[in-house]
């Protein structure tokens, strides 16, 4: 198995993850959280996506798919590039309002499968390629797949697993 088949192949599984937390849950449901200051379902599926929409367009050079589309309005949020989730506090994770479970899946979706094209056509000496120089040691294209797929897989879990919490009341 070569590189392109390995990214594939993991980055590939993420919808087996992500559909089944959404499916079926209203949009009051996917914005539910199992516990104060947890985090909801739609809120996880939707960061998980930005993360990997943020970067991956880094990567390419490209403009993010959050930005060049019309996703932002269906979370009732604006297209700014830097809103990725990261540090949100209570306010900005309930301002993440998924129209529909169908949404998060849709725009999942068109990230996998930009991010999809740009792994088939790796090269293995690629992965080494230095893309951001402000770490120390400097962080290889390799080392930023690896960590966008592992936060990509730890919020999809997280996602089923508050599903299964909000689905129990």
């Amino acid at each position: 198995m070569d590189v392109n088949d390995l990214l594939t192949e993991a980055y590939g599984r993420l919808p087996e993850l992500v559909e089944p937390a959404v499916a079926g849950l209203s949009p009051q449901r996917l914005r539910q959280a199992p516990a104060p200051g947890a985090n909801p379902v739609g809120w996880l599926v939707w960061h998980l996506t930005r993360i990997q929409d943020h970067h991956v367009a880094d990567l390419l050079g490209e403009e993010q798919l959050w930005v060049s589309g019309d996703w932002a309005g269906r979370f009732g949020l604006t297209p700014d590039p830097h809103d990725t989730g990261f540090g949100h506090g209570p306010e900005q994770i309930t301002a993440v309002r998924p129209d529909s479970g169908r949404v998060l899946v849709d725009y999942h979706r068109a990230v996998l499968d930009r991010t999809l094209a740009f792994l088939r056509g790796l090269r293995p000496a690629d992965l080494d390629r230095v893309v951001d120089p402000n770490w120390d040691p400097p962080v290889t294209l390799g080392v930023r797949l690896l960590s966008v797929l592992a936060d990509d897989l730890q919020h999809a879990g997280q996602a089923g697993y508050v599903r299964g919490l909000i689905e129990r009341e």
